[in-house]
């Protein structure tokens, strides 16, 4: 059977380029060789046409309202899965049996520690420094601990880098929240999970013992799974095409840190908790749909709409149960979840937010659980990049493993000055 083909033609040439079809998804027209018979580019603002690696990981289909992790539904996953599990998952592309998992939970566990002078490098921060930065100058700086595992070359050396970014990534994470409150930090207690353990590290103190809360450990869980992998996303490139370059793997995981800090990445979840608290009371939420409409106010509704997603985020019903679990345990009413409840609703219903397909995402209710459970908003990206590090870690280690990988270089459309003589300062 014929290879499928794409015709272009330029400049009165005719040239076919071979269509590629994925598992499933849409087809892609690989135009690598392009640019060696026309001499021309393609022009793609933000990549959003343009697949930029072959991946086995992660799969959406924003029309559906699809996520899959190496094919399992992030629902099931969210509900039924633990997150050591779906971390192998992404990582090897299989679930594994119970001895599996065992063994690679004591793998994790035995990393979770920080090398003691990390604790110094902490102090090297003010007290107000926020928890990202602190995340970007720690991580980063693991490389200067772990000279064992930085060798990319080496498949043993880049799993245990692997093992050491997810175990530890809790710990940097708990240590920040500890340090901008003036505690003292926790060490790790290896017989927890990894959600009890972190909830420990960050909520507990030395004078007395910290009771896990089955529900709030839960929803911990859940929102750790649902954030883990979300595709070729803005992080997860940045990752890859730091890592392209060959770059150890702390320092490729610094620049997705540093990249999800950006607030139309990962800060989503605190605008959309702002946007509520803003709004304040269900009775105003009519005034702020109507500026919502205008196109001549700025106000815009955060945590509507995804750049994917052009029908309901499948993580943000699993977040709306959790939300309700959280605030029911805690004896919470919080109006700003009333607020939420009717906001949707309204939103769902309305003729506007359908046409232009804005329903709510992950983002909608995540903000208000982390709030109910004590986390300041400071920490809702840093909780992000905390999940997001095990699909970081699975893409980078997918990306290395390709040899048709090459260094990322992508190309532009110049419409600078053409080239121009010097003129010396004094004829100028």
């Amino acid at each position: 059977m014929a290879e499928e083909q794409a015709s272009l033609a330029i400049d009165g040439k005719n040239l076919d380029y071979p269509i590629l079809h994925g598992s499933v998804g849409p087809s892609v027209v690989d135009i690598r060789k392009l640019y060696g018979k026309t001499g021309s580019f393609t022009y793609d603002p933000g990549f959003t046409s343009t697949a930029s690696c072959e991946s086995q990981i992660t799969y959406i289909d924003g029309d559906k309202g699809i996520l899959l992790h190496r094919g399992y539904p992030i629902d099931q996953l969210a509900e039924q899965s633990s997150f050591m599990e779906v971390a192998y998952l992404l990582l090897y592309g299989e679930l594994p049996d119970r001895a599996t998992l065992d063994n690679f939970s004591y793998t994790i566990t035995r990393h979770t520690m920080l090398h003691e002078q990390l604790a110094q490098f902490y102090r090297g921060f003010r007290r107000d420094a926020h928890p990202m930065a602190i995340m970007c100058g720690v991580v980063g700086a693991l490389s200067a601990f772990y000279h064992d595992s930085t060798d990319i070359t080496d498949p043993k050396q880049r799993m245990i880098a692997s093992h050491r970014l997810i175990a530890k990534m809790p710990t940097i994470a708990a240590m920040a929240y500890k340090y901008s409150v003036g505690q003292p930090f926790i060490y790790p207690q290896n017989d927890l999970s990894y959600t009890g353990n972190f909830l420990r590290m960050t909520f507990g103190v030395p004078a007395e013992p910290y009771e896990i809360n089955p529900v709030i450990e839960r929803a911990m869980r859940r929102i750790f799974i649902l954030h883990a992998d979300h595709e070729q996303n803005a992080s997860t490139s940045t990752v890859r095409l730091a890592g392209s370059s060959g770059a150890n793997p702390f320092a490729c995981i610094a620049a997705g840190i540093a990249c999800l800090w950006g607030p139309a990445h990962g800060g989503a979840n605190e605008a959309a908790l702002n946007m509520l608290r803003e709004i304040g009371r269900p009775e105003r939420i009519p005034e702020f749909i109507a500026r919502a409409k205008d196109k001549d106010d700025p106000f815009r509704l955060m945590g509507f709409g995804h750049r994917v997603y052009k029908n309901y985020d499948p993580r943000a019903k699993v977040m709306q149960q959790t939300a309700e679990e959280v605030l029911k345990e805690l004896g919470i009413s919080d109006p700003v979840l009333d607020t939420a409840r009717e906001l949707e609703q309204i939103a769902l219903n309305d003729e506007y937010f359908i046409e232009k397909k804005l329903y709510p995402n992950v983002d909608f209710y995540s903000g208000v659980i982390l709030s109910a459970i004590g986390f300041p908003t400071s920490m809702f990206t840093a909780l992000f990049a905390l999940a997001r590090t095990v699909g970081w870690v699975a893409q980078w280690n997918e990306m290395i493993s390709d040899p048709a990988q090459k260094i990322g270089r992508p190309r532009q459309l110049y419409t600078g000055p053409t080239q121009r003589d010097y003129v010396p300062v004094d004829k100028r």
